[in-house]
């Protein structure tokens, strides 16, 4: 509830945020020192924050304006002189001193203010999580804890001192502890002072009673650091994964990047309600319980490996975010963008390289290829925003990395390694832009990179469209090269970008032709020839090796040269990409009425059978496109899709790859089980994935062996890794087990919320005629909590992302059915409300009378009496699109 202090009138900033209209702050802060008297709903926060004028900002005397939601007033004074409510210009947004009772250039702000965290559901600022006070100020929560200028450019060192009842055992905030003790009336306190200049998004205290695994690190320099991983009781041993992670992301850090921590503590904290995947704040990071515990029984070898990159992401923003942050919120990709590239090269170097490169593209063709060529494509730095919130994207994360990416490849690793260290040494703790960022790789390398900056301006995914052409008599081949950017919401017309195009030459043993194996061409125009003479025969085109850029690629090419490269490629990536290909060649054909086809279908065994492959890459690429993806390109072929076509083409050739292997899949199901103890290493892993696949080839084929094969792996296994996935194949392809099956699960892992959430998820992606009814009833069941944002992501989000042929129904239900939800949640949590709704994107892939039913469920929602900024921008933006 808004407290009576805090009128909830019109909001005094704009409706539209625009790049154009940044102006530096009137106001800078010297310091910060807060007082937390924590109660769970009336917490009381007493700020002391030392103001002097900004001598870049507009000359003359400026108000002093504070951004403020939902805060109680209880005091405020400039300089030890008290000033009255009525003194002071409060709205819904915040509070305005005026410049008559400004003094001079300098003065100490004062203010008490008193906050409900209990009633706090956004999630945002401080609230209570299963009676632990928890913070999230990322990107605008700080505004919701105490009056101040929340803009990432106001830096400044802080102070904390938080006193609390004994019962909330530990106290934590940013920096070093400095003192603690106990107080009368059974409190206790603790003071942090965190000396590192930092903006309010990046502030954090957590209180509450929670167990610590601890362990001693040692940088470069000799420095002891003690690290700290706090989570509730009974989870202690689900931390050593996350710890050893987080050792090692140090000492890669240390190594690539030369890159130290400069703390005497580092403390991770997890907490069960969080918006996020997790948050970087100096010091402590604060993470979503799914990325930190781990243990064999309760998470899956994805599970493990997601908590290696989280972990390692939001340390490697000490740097790339913390020490050097971004000067406004359209420079987000300045630390999202650089930090994913640097947790992506992380993984790459402590598991297989080939297999991350396929994962990450994986990832950016599902979410960020559709969020660019649908009605919220925006360039990887918007140009303008409603709602900062609905701005952390794939298009800024995932494509954001794609960019560094290329900007590596292009200057070359020993050049990306001058620019990155003259970037640290120049704008340590200052707020930066992409241009002071794009000017230390021109100083360093002396190149000029105005048209490749375009990849952070310019929105949509480029079509890179290949033609070849042999001479026989001539022994030449030549390939034609031509890119073009379709129209984006804003931005119709499109500029040539940098296109980095990897790319290699096969002769008819498989031979790389090219001396340099690899050569990288850059594309800048709209079209390039490259020729390539006296060549010993017609050669087999490797287009865009190791997915040198984020584009569509466009090369006609027979199965034959795809099942060639399947076989011969020495790129991993293209290989596995020959394979994705021809794939969706052979199943938009069977969405057409052919059979399946014979060829591919060989290929994939003699894929499986290859025991020269690594067997992680080998599971990958035994994989088929994801039913999004197939929307996707058969709108692109013939103006819309129909998923329920797609998805019988999908089960009808899985069935068929199952049925014509079976012998195969046995084999490697039985010789793939593990013998000893459970590991987490990227080996093992790999082994457990090719087993699984096998596994779900045999549920897929339908044969009483093939089920009961995925039936006894459910019964049998002893870890999650084997235990979920077996229990997915069992649901997925409707076997007489799986009521049995869903059942036993739900007793062993109740207790268990993470587990839980997987129970939800493999009911909610289930491809079964039902699912929308069935999803309706396990939003019924007791363990649904639809306020905590990972259980409502587990089913709601899970049936709209995961489930596309039961999503987008004909009759509509699957889109009323969420929206139905969306309305509810958009009253307690605007931001999970907003994220989820990305799934209505894909509208315009489908028929008419699809895309009508989804504008009815958006209009239904847009209709609704206070709906939040989040969900409305988001809905507004598909409507208009």
């Amino acid at each position: 509830m808004l407290p009576d202090d805090q009128a909830p009138g019109p909001a005094r900033g704009p409706e539209i945020v625009r790049l154009a209209d940044y102006a530096p702050p009137a106001w800078l802060v010297e310091t910060v020192a807060l007082e937390f008297d924590l109660d769970p709903e009336a917490t009381r926060v007493r700020a002391r924050i030392a103001f002097r004028r900004n001598p870049d900002s507009a000359p003359g005397a400026a108000d002093l304006r504070l951004d403020g939601r939902k805060l109680a007033f209880v005091s405020a004074a400039v300089n030890g002189t008290a000033l009255p409510r009525e003194a002071l210009l409060i709205d819904a947004e915040g509070l305005t001193v005026p410049a008559a009772l400004v003094p001079g250039d300098a003065f100490l702000w004062e203010a008490e203010t008193r906050i409900d965290p209990s009633a706090n559901t956004e999630l945002e600022g401080l609230y209570l999580s299963n009676g632990m006070f928890c913070t999230q100020c990322e990107a605008e929560g700080f505004r919701k804890i105490t009056w101040f200028p929340d803009r990432p450019d106001v830096m400044a060192p802080y102070e904390v001192r938080i006193v609390a009842p004994l019962s909330l055992k530990v106290l934590l905030s940013n920096g070093d502890l400095a003192e603690s003790g106990p107080l009368p009336g059974e409190r206790h306190f603790a003071l942090w002072r965190d000396p590192h200049p930092k903006p309010c998004y990046l502030f954090a205290l957590v209180a509450g009673d929670l167990r610590p695994t601890f362990r001693d690190f040692v940088t470069a320099s000799g420095r002891k650091v003690r690290l700290g991983l706090w989570v509730r009781p009974g989870d202690e041993g689900k931390t050593l994964y996350a710890l050893d992670a987080l050792e090692r992301s140090m000492r890669w850090d240390e190594r690539v990047y030369g890159r130290e921590y400069d703390l005497d503590l580092f403390n991770i904290v997890a907490t069960d309600d969080f918006n996020m995947g997790a948050m970087e704040n100096k010091g402590l990071n604060i993470f979503n319980s799914k990325y930190v515990l781990a243990s064999p029984d309760t998470a899956t070898d994805a599970d493990y490996e997601r908590v290696e990159s989280v972990i390692a992401h939001e340390y490697f923003h000490n740097w790339t975010g913390n020490r050097i942050t971004c000067r406004d919120w359209f420079q987000l990709c300045l630390k999202e963008g650089l930090t994913v590239f640097r947790d992506q090269q992380f993984t790459a170097d402590e598991r297989s390289a080939p297999v991350k490169r396929i994962a990450d593209a994986q990832l950016l063709r599902a979410r960020q290829f559709r969020e660019d060529q649908g009605p919220l494509a925006h360039p990887v730095r918007p140009e303008q925003y409603k709602e900062i919130n609905n701005f952390y994207t794939a298009t800024v994360y995932e494509k954001g990395a794609e960019v560094i990416g290329m900007l590596r490849r292009i200057v070359g690793p020993e050049a990306y390694r001058a620019a990155l260290d003259l970037y640290f040494d120049r704008h340590d703790g200052q707020a930066c832009t992409i241009e002071q960022f794009r000017q230390c790789f021109e100083d360093a390398t002396g190149r000029d990179l105005s048209q490749f900056a375009l990849w952070w301006s310019q929105a949509g995914t480029p079509v890179l469209t290949v033609e070849e052409d042999w001479d026989a008599d001539a022994r030449r081949f030549t390939l034609r090269l031509s890119q073009n950017t379709p129209p984006t919401p804003s931005q119709p017309d499109k500029r040539p970008l940098v296109i980095p195009v990897a790319l290699g030459l096969l002769g008819p043993n498989g031979d790389d032709l090219l001396p340099e194996g690899t050569r990288v061409e850059l594309l800048t125009e709209s079209s390039a020839t490259l020729v390539f003479d006296r060549l010993p025969a017609r050669p087999v085109a490797s287009i865009l090796r190791d997915f040198s850029a984020p584009v569509v690629l466009r090369h006609a090419r027979p199965d034959a040269d795809r099942a060639f490269l399947m076989a011969h490629d020495s790129d991993p990536f293209n290989r596995w990409e020959a394979g994705r290909a021809y794939a969706t060649d052979a199943l938009l054909r069977m969405v057409g009425g052919a059979e399946p086809d014979v060829a591919l279908i060989a290929a994939f065994g003699a894929t499986a059978a290859d025991e020269a492959l690594d067997p992680a890459f080998r599971a990958l690429a035994l994989g088929l496109p994801g039913e999004d993806e197939l929307a996707a390109e058969m709108a692109a072929r013939s103006g819309h899709a129909d998923p329920e076509a797609i998805h019988a083409a999908v089960a009808s050739l899985r069935r068929a790859i199952g049925l014509a292997h079976q012998g195969l899949f046995l084999r490697l199901h039985e010789a793939l089980a593990a013998t000893g103890q459970f590991s987490p290493d990227a080996a093992s892993a790999g082994r457990r994935a090719l087993r699984n696949r096998a596994m779900g080839y045999l549920a897929a084929s339908g044969t009483d062996e093939g089920i009961a094969r995925a039936a006894g792996q459910f019964a049998r296994s002893d870890n999650m890794s084997e235990e979920a996935p077996a229990l997915a194949a069992i649901v997925h392809c409707e076997a007489p087990q799986s009521r049995r099956a869903l059942d036993a699960f739900y007793e062993r892992w109740k207790l268990d919320p993470l587990v839980l959430d997987k129970w939800f998820a493999i009911q909610a992606t289930a491809p079964v005629a039902d699912a929308t009814a069935r999803v309706t009833e396990l939003a019924r069941h007791p363990a649904f909590d639809w306020m905590n944002p990972n259980r409502f992501r587990s089913l709601i989000g899970a049936f709209a992302a995961g489930n596309p042929s039961r999503f987008h129904a004909a009759d509509g239900s699957g889109y009323a059915l969420v929206a139905d939800w969306l309305i509810r949640l958009d009253a307690r949590n605007p931001q999970t409300a907003a994220r989820v709704a990305g799934a209505f994107e894909t509208a315009r892939l489908y028929d008419p009378a699809r895309r009508a039913l989804i504008r009815a469920q958006l209009e239904r929602i847009a209709a609704t009496a206070g709906l939040s900024r989040n969900l409305g921008d988001i809905v507004g933006r598909l409507l208009a699109g």
